[in-house]
């Protein structure tokens, strides 16, 4: 019981800790688009577009943080998860959206450089470190994929910060203001970069693609060199939403096996699956004098 209170506690902790770092970075993104404006910096409005998709990104996180404690239903007998890669699509979308009409900005004012208030921007930048900050270090502590991600957000987003905190402290001794539309620029484009590969990634899990570092072919051959293993086939490993897998696995035994064999050939199936962080295994298990409707289409592995 206490166990269970103890994880009940941790899981309240990690939804509180996305909800202040919500709250925070959407509230900071509104402050920086109207600082954006208010000093005609296009590197504070390419860092309001990084900040709102980290804001949607954490949004969902809480959302989902919460949503995932309900466990599975009868409809989604997985539970919600899988609902994340939703979220992650849509956001690497809307990202991918704003870093265009944010290019199609910064570009022209390379050749034709416009003023930018670098006092407003200093104040600004320092705001963007102190506020940011606060979010790393109180999700620091937290465990789980989800916070592990989000603050690895934030931290890139100081990052952001000290940037145009250099650039502006330069512009305020010098007059150097193509700095401001090469800092956009480099800053959109690389929120276009990871917004793609993050849509790429989400759609290959969509697919049922099998993850990176799963090798299936591996993964029969160890299952053949179990004792009493004639062969596998249908193998499958896919992933929920990119951490918890699901595999699936037919396996051929020996006419002759016991009971007791079986039940150890189940054992070290699992075993072999054991790295590769499974939520759910399946294993069929077979002997070579059976029927088997899937065995026709593909080729077994022996």
């Amino acid at each position: 019981m206490t166990h269970h209170h103890h994880n009940h506690t941790h899981a309240n902790n990690t939804t509180r800790n996305i909800k202040f770092a919500f709250l925070l970075n959407l509230g900071f993104t509104i402050f920086e688009l109207i600082g954006g404006f208010w000093t005609n910096s296009l590197a504070i409005m390419s860092d309001a577009l990084h900040d709102l998709g980290d804001s949607f990104s954490l949004g969902l996180s809480w959302y989902l943080e919460k949503y995932s404690q309900r466990g599975r239903t009868n409809k989604y007998s997985y539970g919600y998860r899988r609902f994340s890669l939703l979220g992650a699509a849509i956001n690497a979308i809307v990202l991918s959206m704003g870093s265009l009409i944010i290019l199609s900005e910064a570009i022209p004012r390379l050749f034709n450089p416009e003023p930018a208030d670098a006092q407003g921007m200093v104040l600004f930048a320092i705001v963007g470190v102190i506020v940011n900050g606060m979010a790393v270090l109180r999700l620091r502590g937290s465990q789980g994929m989800s916070a592990r991600v989000v603050s690895w957000h934030l931290l890139e987003d100081v990052l952001g910060w000290i940037a145009v905190l250099i650039v502006s402290i330069v512009l305020l001794f010098s007059n150097l203001y193509i700095l401001d539309p090469l800092l956009s620029i480099g800053i959109t484009l690389y929120v276009l970069y990871n917004a793609l590969r993050n849509l790429k990634s989400t759609v290959e899990i969509f697919l049922q693609a099998t993850p990176s570092n799963v090798n299936v072919k591996e993964i029969e051959t160890q299952i053949c060199e179990i004792e009493r293993v004639k062969s596998t086939h249908h193998t499958h490993v896919w992933s929920q939403e990119g951490e918890n897998n699901v595999m699936t696995t037919h396996v051929v035994v020996d006419k002759n096996a016991t009971k007791a064999e079986i039940l150890e050939v189940k054992r070290r199936v699992k075993d072999i699956a054991t790295p590769i962080a499974l939520e759910h295994i399946t294993v069929e298990i077979e002997y070579e004098n059976e029927e088997c409707n899937l065995r026709e289409h593909e080729e077994p592995h022996h």
